[in-house]
């Protein structure tokens, strides 16, 4: 198929308005529904017309030229979403697949996703016997990584992980809610999981107009949770009720570099869900680790995996993040390091104020427990705070409290989570170690 085909490659233009744009001629793959004038079809019978969304339409400028081409949702914000500038490139489900073999070969190149996978029959098939040796240090024994990460993959609203032996596949767009059995059947092709797991937000769903069964299974998954390892440590994932997909994939380098300067202190891990920072600290030779998180069932888990990797000196309780620094505050205690790894605060640029004012309170009351010379891991995966804003909030917190607070490391998202220099949207995860005085 061609530009000059008879057949349409898209169902409709979406007209942009004037000076709206320069973003998409610059490969930014979201169009929000106040960039577009109109939509008008292309010559396809009414009737497709009337129902456009999870279909391709190609994005003009005002002056009718071509820009991209994407996916439509009159439901989102982000009516369109673009994959392809070429425009006698198909939207079709080759060029889904070629992505997705392109987003798996990148994992493996980067040591994060091997080629071991399950044949036919059951058996495991392995790479060269010498692949392991060459793994660099640190990554020998990873089980799990992210396979897919949407628009940093030019895949926009589809999220895969992969756990051990099992996929867990995150649709956030209708169209790839649309076109999931499609995407499942191109997974078992190219990498015969054991079992692929749907994971759904619930809100992200309703935002897209989506209707998803969270929990459904392609293949057998193992009734219990899996047990994946990371840089020497094993942990349990429950695939069907964990947060995200089941793990927090993205601070796999934050944890062991964050525990290189926590050795012989007295840390407070706080929202620990199931004890990532906690047991890198305790395996780095902390003193003592406190974890502290409002979910049982994370809590629960998080003592689990430290009996697992058999871990002293270390615990875990249930409680409010910001109630429990307030009174350990009011006791007075004193701690060498703390880690605040607090969830999203805000969903879009409109709640930003209000998520920088929790991060203060948050940071400064954390600041206030750390003795002369402690460690402060901050953290933020509020995606609409920029990472300017968040070190202007905790400069405002070294003025606020009189101390002096010096960043020895910005770091973000591990590698299976890279940034797209044309969607810096993605560059969500911010993690600042800091040294205060």
């Amino acid at each position: 198929m061609n530009a000059t085909s008879t057949v349409p490659l898209a169902v409709a233009r979406v007209i942009l308005r004037p000076k709206k744009a320069l973003p998409f001629f610059g490969r930014h793959p979201w169009v929000l529904d106040s960039a577009i004038d109109r939509v008008e079809p292309t010559g396809i019978a009414s009737e497709h017309f009337l129902d456009l969304d999870g279909q391709v339409v190609d994005l003009v400028s005002d002056k009718g030229k071509f820009i991209a081409r994407g996916f439509f949702n009159s439901q989102s914000r982000i009516r369109v979403r673009l994959f392809t500038w070429n425009p006698e490139e198909p939207l079709d489900e080759p060029l889904i697949r070629r992505r997705l073999v392109a987003a798996i070969e990148m994992r493996r190149q980067l040591k994060l996703e091997s080629s071991r996978s399950h044949l036919p029959d059951g058996t495991l098939a392995t790479e060269d016997a010498d692949r392991q040796e060459k793994v660099p240090p640190g990554r020998r024994d990873l089980q799990a990584c992210r396979l897919v990460f949407s628009e940093a993959d030019e895949l926009s609203g589809l999220i895969v992980d992969r756990y051990g032996d099992c996929l867990a596949i995150q649709p956030t767009s209708l169209a790839m809610a649309q076109r999931l059995e499609m995407i499942v059947g191109t997974l078992q092709e190219l990498l015969t999981p054991r079992a692929i797991v749907l994971r759904a937000e619930k809100s992200m769903a309703q935002l897209e107009g989506a209707e998803l069964t969270e929990g459904h299974v392609w293949g057998e998954l193992p009734e219990g949770p899996l047990t994946i390892h990371e840089h020497g440590l094993a942990y349990e994932v429950d695939l069907h009720a964990g947060q995200k997909t089941g793990f927090y994939l993205d601070q796999r380098d934050n944890r062991l570099v964050a525990s290189s300067y926590l050795r012989g202190r007295r840390v407070l891990d706080l929202f620990c869900y199931t004890g990532g920072f906690a047991m890198n600290a305790i395996r780095g030779g902390a003193a003592e680790v406190i974890g502290i998180d409002t979910s049982k069932k994370a809590v629960a888990q998080a003592q689990r995996n430290a009996e697992v990797n058999g871990l002293s000196n270390i615990r875990f309780d249930t409680g409010d993040g910001f109630q429990t620094l307030d009174r350990l505050n009011e006791q007075q205690e004193q701690f060498g390091a703390v880690i605040l790894d607090p969830p999203k605060f805000a969903r879009g640029r409109s709640g930003v104020n209000g998520a920088l004012m929790a991060y203060h309170r948050l940071n400064r009351t954390a600041v206030s427990l750390l003795e002369p010379g402690g460690i402060l891991v901050s953290c933020s995966c509020t995606g609409s705070v920029r990472r300017e804003d968040f070190v202007a909030m905790l400069s405002g917190v070294a003025q606020k409290s009189g101390r002096n607070i010096q960043i020895l490391e910005q770091r973000g998202a591990a590698a299976d989570h890279p940034v797209s220099a044309t969607c810096l949207e993605t560059e969500y995860l911010k993690c600042l170690i800091c040294r205060v005085d």
